[in-house]
């Protein structure tokens, strides 16, 4: 079945909500537990802005709840395979307005039960909005560039990454990575969290 990315977006941002419903948890908690404020998550609830990849880390482990949580369906089987329609696409943007974050990702091992590493097709492309910021989460990233030229930034250090070019580093070290001049890039990331 295709998915449009669009769908697959409100999909997170209800299962992000309804999980915290049916948890009783307020607002307020969920931003106490992840140190995302209350606007923040409200604005992911409410289909205002997409969470970017480690937003979404950050979230599954404040909750206890593996990584690839809000991705899944049925997670009941010890393996899966996800044909090229089957991903599940999430664009990040950052209002309704489409302005840029500078990439977007699909799900590439969804439905796979009691897993600790999340795969993803990663499109960066130059980005829109001015000055992103590094962000940080418990567990490790493994990238792998398949076309174009992506920019990474780890605490002090900046390199630019080249196809057939690999990097893996602990994602507790405030890290950033964006598409390097104006052609898109196309990256394999696997993101582990214990």
């Amino acid at each position: 079945m295709e998915t449009n990315e669009q769908d697959t977006y409100l999909q997170i941002g209800e299962k992000i909500k309804q999980f915290r419903e049916d948890n009783s948890l307020t607002l307020q908690d969920m931003a106490n537990r992840t140190g995302l404020s209350t606007a923040v998550l409200s604005q992911i609830e409410n289909h205002l802005i997409s969470p970017p990849l480690g937003t979404l880390i950050r979230l599954t482990q404040a909750l206890n709840l593996r990584p690839g949580h809000f991705f899944d369906e049925h997670p009941d089987m010890p393996f899966t395979i996800v044909r090229k329609a089957e991903r599940r696409p999430v664009s990040r943007f950052a209002s309704k307005r489409g302005i840029q974050y500078g990439y977007s990702y699909e799900s590439l091992g969804h439905d796979m039960k009691d897993r600790h590493m999340e795969p993803f097709l990663v499109t960066l492309e130059p980005a829109t909005l001015a000055s992103p910021k590094p962000a940080s989460h418990d567990g490790e990233e493994f990238l792998f560039v398949l076309e174009g030229e992506m920019e990474v930034t780890l605490g002090e250090h900046s390199d630019v990454l080249q196809p057939g070019d690999a990097i893996y580093y602990d994602s507790n070290i405030p890290h950033l990575v964006q598409c390097k001049g104006e052609e898109k890039t196309l990256i394999l990331a696997v993101i582990y969290s214990s």
